[in-house]
């Protein structure tokens, strides 16, 4: 392989669409289980790849270097191979923030939620904090150092303005669940997921049918891919792309 995607299960991606439709080369997607991936790094026989779930975090243990970014975050999903040394870098970042401003999304002084605490997590984090938010709460599904527990957010955190989702919830083929039930937050007035398949998962349908801004992950997809080929590639595209490929994606797997 020399350009492609690892994570652990990867049927439901666009990725190989959308690298395609912006380079001149064949994006493989390799699913690798928790015992495969130790391996697959090791022997890091690849041009650039990207990573996801669950391993964003766990990939920075094979690296050689990582850009400023990717270390601040604290996670990766975008590797380069330089002459068999590793680079690591974190397009995530530059996905969500393109898809808040894109939507006119405004986060200074508000208080937000993160759903999750995996890497696209830390992205997000870094984001928020970037554009300013008055205050940001990471729930997961178990209490750690950095995140509370579901039931501690409806405890004391209904009061958000903000939600972004990260966790897994809601996505292909579990379309059904909704991580959270937005009407027990009647101050929030704007949702993003990061999940892109389905194109519009439970919990951003419930935010529109709410009156809220709801935007789903396909945008930041798209967005992060262009930055991700950038890096592949040394080179730099033109953003009008992202919005030009993002409708294409968006009409193929609506009809």
């Amino acid at each position: 392989m020399e350009y492609g995607l690892i994570g652990e299960k990867l049927g439901h991606s666009y990725s190989k669409d959308i690298h395609e439709m912006l380079a001149d080369y064949t994006y493989d997607l390799c699913p690798l289980s928790k015992e495969e991936f130790g391996n697959f790094m090791e022997q890091h026989n690849f041009k650039s790849i990207n990573v996801t779930i669950p391993y964003k975090q766990a990939v920075i243990a094979y690296l050689d270097a990582m850009d400023d970014n990717a270390k601040a975050i604290g996670a990766v999903n975008t590797i380069v191979n330089q002459n068999g040394k590793l680079y690591g870098h974190n397009t995530d970042f530059s996905g969500f923030l393109y898809m808040l401003q894109k939507h006119k999304i405004d986060i200074s002084g508000k208080k937000c939620i993160v759903l999750g605490d995996g890497g696209a997590s830390k992205a997000v984090v870094a984001v928020l904090k970037r554009l300013n938010a008055r205050e940001i709460i990471i729930v997961d599904i178990r209490k750690t150092d950095s995140a509370i527990t579901y039931d501690e957010c409806f405890e004391k955190h209904t009061d958000a303005e903000f939600i972004a989702n990260t966790s897994p919830v809601g996505m292909y083929p579990k379309c059904d669940a909704s991580p959270v039930d937005l009407v027990k937050f009647p101050k929030c007035t704007a949702v993003a997921d990061v999940i892109y398949n389905p194109l519009e998962t439970k919990l951003i349908a419930q935010a529109k049918e709410l009156g809220m801004k709801g935007v789903n992950g396909l945008e930041m997809l798209v967005a992060q891919a262009l930055y991700a080929v950038e890096f592949f590639l040394d080179t730099k595209l033109d953003e009008s792309r992202i919005d030009e490929i993002y409708k294409k994606i968006y009409q193929e797997k609506l009809a």
